[in-house]
């Protein structure tokens, strides 16, 4: 097959895969959840492996221990979170009105400051933005909850979930073994070698994010909740989970937090202290967790990060949120590759020689 032919092959069945996605994205949430959970605890039941423990043996303790200690969790914490979600969506008109008189601050301190024109203009960029964002947002929320959080999928999610990644996890060696056994044979090394580079950024982001999240919605729900704050528990643990969308996680949480301090407290002290939680929890990330529990392995741009999260909400709704950063790291492998060997090509280098070869051919290692 010829190399034209065959990149019209994958592209169809890049383009097949990519409408039997959108297809079928309303059923798809339990088994890309399974195969998350497989692939997260893949390492833990290959560790049991190297202790003589069989396959499926190994599979059902980890699976089991896994969903027990979820349940367990969800069980002891949903009263508490209950209640803070109904106080929070209660005391939601107070902190619209303490908002609008904060922000009645700030215009009234701009309108001093600035020409009329400016003001006018500062106020109309403003309005604009702040109803395209929330336009972006309700859209995004709104294909979530259709395609992703019908009564359907959730009990789907509780039932067939597990089952999922029980099976995914017992046989991942098989599937890995069956899948290289399609790689095409003439390029069936470079394959496995952007799979692998692959494969270290989807684990960097997805274990490392995942604990770094975890932390972050522990250290938040907990440092909130010890200085009283109202719903300081949900708005702690919300923003350390949303955590691994890039500086989101924290304004979101600080915004909420702030606001919840100004209605609850008179003075600033406390209020300072609220502000100080995610300053520090900031600080704690970029500095400690990040750097500790992520490394350089990821080499996603936040940027990008953002971009293939929208992206994925807006064409997918939560199926495509869960799959848009292995996405986006696949393709960032298959970028790098491309430009490599763009920069490598006469394409590039023009009528000199590709890097590494003398004009006659030979590389630079023949000849020495």
């Amino acid at each position: 097959m010829s190399l034209s032919r065959q990149v019209l092959f994958w592209l169809g069945g890049l383009v097949a895969f990519g409408l039997l996605l959108k297809l079928f994205s309303a059923v798809l949430l339990p088994f890309v959840v399974g195969f998350a959970i497989a692939y997260f605890l893949d390492p833990v039941v290959d560790k049991l492996g190297t202790m003589r423990f069989n396959r499926s043996l190994a599979t059902s303790i980890v699976v089991v221990l896994f969903f027990v200690i979820f349940g367990v969790t969800l069980i002891l914490l949903f009263p508490v979170l209950e209640k803070q979600i109904v106080d929070f969506a209660a005391k939601a008109p107070e902190l619209v009105k303490a908002a609008q008189e904060k922000l009645a601050i700030i215009i009234s301190w701009l309108s001093a400051e600035l020409s009329p024109q400016d003001f006018e203009r500062v106020k109309g960029a403003a309005g604009s933005f702040a109803g395209d964002a929330l336009n972006l947002i309700g859209q995004i929320l709104g294909k979530i909850w259709s395609g992703g959080l019908a009564f359907f999928n959730l009990l789907s999610l509780l039932f067939i979930t597990p089952i999922v990644a029980f099976y995914i996890l017992r046989d991942w060696p098989v599937i890995v073994k069956t899948v290289d056994s399609w790689l095409p044979r003439d390029h069936g090394e470079t394959i496995r070698e952007l799979v692998h580079e692959a494969d270290d950024v989807i684990s960097g982001f997805v274990r490392g994010m995942g604990m770094v999240c975890m932390f972050l919605a522990v250290f938040y729900g907990l440092a909130l909740t010890m200085t009283g704050l109202d719903c300081g528990l949900v708005i702690g643990i919300s923003a350390g989970l949303i955590s691994f969308v890039p500086f989101v996680g924290a304004i979101l949480g600080f915004l909420a937090a702030v606001g919840m301090a100004l209605v609850q407290y008179s003075e600033w002290g406390p209020i300072a202290v609220v502000a100080g939680i995610f300053v520090a929890g900031q600080i704690l990330e970029g500095n400690v967790l990040t750097p500790k529990l992520v490394g350089e392995r990821i080499r996603l741009h936040p940027v990008w990060i953002i971009f293939a999260l929208l992206a994925g909400g807006g064409i997918a709704g939560f199926v495509g949120v869960l799959i848009s950063v292995p996405t986006a790291a696949v393709i960032g492998v298959l970028v790098r590759f491309a430009t490599s060997q763009y920069v490598g090509s006469r394409m590039y280098q023009g009528n000199r020689p590709p890097l590494g070869e003398d004009e006659d051919g030979s590389t630079r290692d023949d000849r020495s």
